[in-house]
């Protein structure tokens, strides 16, 4: 079986597993997902959204965080994982989007773009690489095919054999986009993504992963191996 082909079978059954299709998580413009992805690095999912919360209530603007004393945007979101990092980051992204279209703060215009290309403008800015891109156009409302790869997902293609063992984020990101078909939507990419993740927190653990309850064991090279 080519890695294409089991790709694809795994990723069906994933998805039949878990119940696709999946609801989508956000109704996000664009631009505030760029920024909650930039809060997400490295951070849990409820401190991120705790975070992103005090953000909007403190500066309800985009232009009051660009504005705002980098030290004053730092405590807003000290939660975070490297707020010192981010809080700058932020800051120089919004700069950037604001510069880079006609000082309009606002990333809708992604939409009439291929998504390859809307992908290469925003990674065009510092600290924006595969992951956020994909989630900035996949999980705001726009809803474009651009599939998104953390870290669950990367570790059960790694087990599975679709992608190298030691592929980074971003490599493996490419490698299982360009296994999906190119007519799927923004839905069934979202599940494709969904089904991985899925299966990656609750049976492939990163330590003591459950092979015997794995749906997709015999495609597996890990559990074969195991």
């Amino acid at each position: 079986m080519e890695e294409q082909e089991r790709a694809l079978v795994v990723d069906e059954i994933l998805c039949k597993t878990y119940g696709a299709p999946f609801v989508p998580f956000s109704t996000r413009d664009p631009l505030s997902e760029m920024v909650n992805a930039l809060l997400s690095h490295r951070t849990k999912n409820p401190v991120t959204r705790a975070a992103y919360q005090r953000l909007r209530e403190v500066y309800p603007s985009w232009e009051e965080v660009i504005e705002a004393p980098t030290d004053q945007l730092e405590q807003t979101i000290a939660a975070v994982t490297y707020p010192e990092v981010k809080a700058p980051r932020i800051q120089e992204a919004l700069r950037q989007v604001k510069a880079r279209n006609d000082g309009e703060l606002a990333l809708e215009f992604l939409a009439d773009m291929p998504v390859r290309a809307a992908r290469d403008w925003l990674e065009d800015i510092p600290g924006i690489g595969a992951k956020t891109s994909a989630a900035v156009l996949s999980f705001s409302r726009l809803r474009l095919p651009a599939l998104v790869v953390d870290t669950h997902h990367l570790r059960v293609a790694q087990r599975i054999g679709l992608v190298a063992p030691k592929a980074s984020l971003d490599k493996a990101a490419t490698q299982l986009q360009a296994y999906l078909p190119e007519d799927w939507d923004g839905q069934r990419v979202y599940d494709s993504h969904q089904g991985y993740m899925r299966h990656g927190q609750r049976v492939c653990h990163w330590n003591h992963p459950e092979c015997q309850n794995c749906v997709v064991k015999h495609l597996c090279d890990y559990a074969r191996k195991a």
